[in-house]
């Protein structure tokens, strides 16, 4: 790992969490010199579901890097459950995988370094302009600069770029349980007033996150009220320290100015409800560093608009089911009653499915019994 950087770079990445690394990753793939500057020190981990959909799996395999049965564990597709009512659907095609966040970032540091990207840890980026930017009380020069520190972005800040409508917040909170898995598919515990999520990552461990609107609900008072959970991992010892973080859908008006583009949730969010973040940010570094090469961010612009529509939608769509238990039920039975509808959802979700043939496969009538 290098901690200099002495000539002009062609991409100065500012962030080493997965979305930095994925960006750094995609650029030096297309030849460019690469330098990644963080705060921290690998392996970074951060509260997160730790489930990747089959079309985040296949990101991840496009940057190069394929995760093995003793680092990740596969999953067959979805299942949502209520006190009273259960559904489930799989993956058309490939499988999910569950991997520990950190296990994850190790691999994506391992190939990062392997393509030759200079990586330099506990090392914070004071301030940038057009030619460069600050670290370490030196200044370096670089023609491209991406911002993927995250949801707090400075670069943002710096870039001028955190217009966008206000974001609706949720809190998250995850741990882990030493039990043995009771499901191959990830599990989505539908409450009144909190979502639970249950994905095995090992043959031995099993990762709980819980999504709500309450600041001041935590995991184990949430479990209380997700009562099959509760009882699924009643006994079990806790593997990891409980750890949070703030969730929801924030749309920024721009993602770039000048030499300065964003990725990951720097460059805006998807509610953790989709489980699309990671490969939302994924798929985002191979259209920067494809557009990096055209020399047009502008065309970023329009691809990040892109990528992020699906995931948004089904966000809205899910958070809509949170706000109205009515309508949860009324879901939750027509998924139950009719597992054909609940698995074109899921096609839907992890794009087997286009938008457009939603109507021609009948998720509108799906869609009208949900609402009689």
């Amino acid at each position: 790992m290098s901690q200099s950087v002495s000539r002009t770079v062609d991409v100065f990445v500012i962030g080493g969490g997965p979305a930095g690394l994925a960006a750094a990753i995609a650029a030096r793939q297309r030849g460019f010199s690469v330098v990644v500057a963080d705060g921290g020190r690998p392996p970074i981990d951060k509260a997160c579901g730790e489930g990747l959909l089959p079309d985040g799996v296949a990101a991840l395999e496009a940057l190069g890097i394929q995760l093995g049965p003793s680092e990740a564990r596969p999953f067959a597709g979805i299942r949502f459950l209520s006190r009273e009512l259960s559904a489930s659907a799989p993956f058309s095609g490939p499988r999910g995988l569950a991997i520990r966040r950190l296990s994850l970032h190790r691999a994506m540091v391992e190939r990062a370094e392997q393509l030759g990207a200079e990586l330099m840890w506990e090392c914070p980026v004071t301030g940038i302009s057009r030619d460069g930017l600050q670290l370490s009380g030196r200044f370096v020069r670089a023609r491209w600069i991406v911002g993927a520190d995250g949801a707090n972005s400075r670069v943002r800040r710096w870039a001028r770029l955190e217009r966008g409508a206000r974001p609706r917040l949720r809190y998250a909170f995850r741990r882990h349980f030493r039990v043995a898995p009771w499901s191959d598919h990830m599990e989505v515990y539908w409450g009144e007033h909190c979502q639970g999520y249950a994905t095995a990552v090992s043959d031995s461990q099993v990762c709980v996150a819980l999504a709500s609107r309450n600041p001041k609900l935590r995991l184990e008072e949430g479990l209380r009220t997700l009562p099959t959970l509760a009882q699924r991992l009643a006994g079990a010892d806790a593997a990891s320290v409980e750890r949070g973080a703030l969730t929801g859908n924030h749309e920024l008006s721009r993602v770039w100015r000048e030499n300065v583009a964003l990725i990951g949730d720097a460059s805006g969010t998807v509610d953790a409800i989709t489980g699309e973040g990671l490969g939302l940010s994924f798929r985002q570094a191979v259209a920067l560093a494809r557009c990096i090469e055209s020399g047009d961010l502008q065309r970023y612009e329009v691809e990040h608009r892109r990528l992020a529509r699906r995931p948004l939608w089904m966000a809205r769509l899910m958070l809509t089911l949170d706000r109205r238990p009515w309508l949860q039920k009324r879901t939750l039975e027509v998924f139950q009653e009719h597992p054909h509808v609940f698995r074109r959802f899921l096609e839907l979700h992890v794009g087997d499915l286009p938008p457009l043939n939603i109507v021609k496969d009948g998720l509108t009538l799906g869609w009208g019994l949900l609402t009689t």
